[in-house]
């Protein structure tokens, strides 16, 4: 199948804030918080399940599905009912959407991920959007693949993606490429680390290696450190001592735990005001902004300009705040029903979802890789009093770079 790079980005154009083509050159074939990889709980199904939801959304001819935890208990249902709302809100925004949602409840757990999944094939769905968390996505993937069915889900663990089960979420991997390539170009050369022991910090720490040596850096200290305060003190030490010799520092950890490392560096004696911080997603809060010593520190992040827009619009038609993720629902949902304008339904497939020139939704420019993960062109910030500032704006469009299989 020939890829309309052209018409497609038409299509996605009329939907108004949802989807365009981030670049037709080359066609052809941060943090929600919610996935249990950020260290959320494990949802688990209530013992009063709470209403199911509408079983479909739109009247379109083209089906397809939309997995969610929606009778999990504690954020998993709230946050369910939120990203069927944003999907609801990109059908109504799109020009004469032909695509019909068929909503499916996972209840949180893998074996009803993969029970969702076979009842959204066997009533006609050539696409399935979610599920929310990567134990899920496991399951539906597995039941999606044996039929044919793509997967588009919202995890942020990249271990579950496949070929066929692409993940539009926010990957701690593109943070680290994205701030470690600007410092490197801002003539930063040799690199700290300080690593929380987390499933978070595991994927940091490797996407760091790897965007230390792509930038043409060395590593000249890395320590991993616990939870526990008073077990932090060694791994700071060390890494203090080793200070003097790197030109910046990078702790991927959350808005809470990075005043408290940063604060014991200091008390080691660390001249953090010759190098520059830097951090993730994670760090996109403005509790960091009133913290002086993180002042000039970078991180990297989706362009908050979009959400800001896409939240607007969803207060105005539901009276409540989004989550996070949300827009991952609206971009999905949007994108699905972009791609069966331009296509039909046999546009939804690997070869078209998987396009190098990538898309562009509420979040910015993105494309998935052939074996599931994404790439997002990302903005840096700089942390300062009032809120951060872009120091580096996020990419509009990916060139015509091939992907690695």
């Amino acid at each position: 199948m020939t890829f309309d790079g052209r018409s497609l980005k038409r299509a996605l154009l009329a939907a108004g804030a949802a989807l365009a083509l981030a670049s037709c050159a080359g066609g052809g074939g941060e943090n929600s918080g919610l996935d249990p990889l950020q260290g959320a709980p494990t949802p688990q199904v209530s013992a009063e399940p709470l209403p199911a939801p509408a079983p479909t959304v739109g009247q379109g001819s083209v089906k397809v599905a939309l997995i969610l935890p929606s009778t999990a208990t504690g954020n998993a249902g709230a946050a369910a009912a939120a990203l069927k709302n944003a999907a609801e809100l990109a059908l109504s925004e799109f020009d004469g959407p032909d695509i019909q949602l068929l909503v499916k409840d996972d209840g949180g757990s893998s074996s009803g991920a993969q029970a969702a999944a076979q009842a959204a094939a066997d009533e006609g769905a050539k696409l399935i959007l979610g599920p929310l968390f990567a134990h899920s996505v496991q399951g539906a993937g597995q039941a999606a693949r044996a039929r044919g069915v793509p997967v588009v889900a919202f995890s942020t663990d990249a271990n579950v993606a496949a070929r066929g089960v692409y993940l539009l979420s926010f990957l701690p991997e593109s943070d680290v490429q994205r701030v470690v390539s600007y410092a490197a170009s801002q003539g930063k050369r040799s690199f700290a680390a300080l690593i929380p022991e987390t499933g978070y910090g595991a994927v940091a720490e490797a996407a760091f290696q790897q965007a230390v040596t792509r930038a043409g850096g060395r590593v000249v200290a890395l320590e991993r450190y616990g939870a526990d305060k008073s077990k932090m003190a060694g791994p700071v030490e060390r890494v203090a001592s080793a200070l003097p010799q790197a030109d910046a520092l990078f702790i991927p950890d959350t808005a809470e735990a990075v005043p408290t490392v940063v604060g014991l560096l200091a008390a080691n004696g660390a001249n953090l005001k010759r190098l520059k911080l830097l951090g993730t997603g994670l760090w996109d809060d403005p509790a960091l902004t009133r913290d002086a010593s993180l002042a000039g520190a970078w991180f990297a992040a989706p362009d908050d300009a979009g959400f800001r827009g896409f939240a607007q619009r969803y207060r105005a038609k539901y009276g409540s705040e989004p989550v996070r993720a949300a827009s991952l629902a609206y971009d999905a949902t949007a994108l699905a029903a972009a791609i069966v304008k331009t296509q039909g339904e046999r546009g939804l497939s690997d070869q078209t979802l998987s396009n190098a020139s990538g898309f562009v939704g509420v979040d910015g420019a993105f494309r998935f890789r052939p074996d599931g993960p994404n790439e997002r062109a990302l903005a840096v910030y700089q942390v300062q009093t009032g809120g951060p500032r872009i120091v580096s704006p996020a990419p509009r469009s990916f060139g015509a770079t091939a992907q690695a299989d």
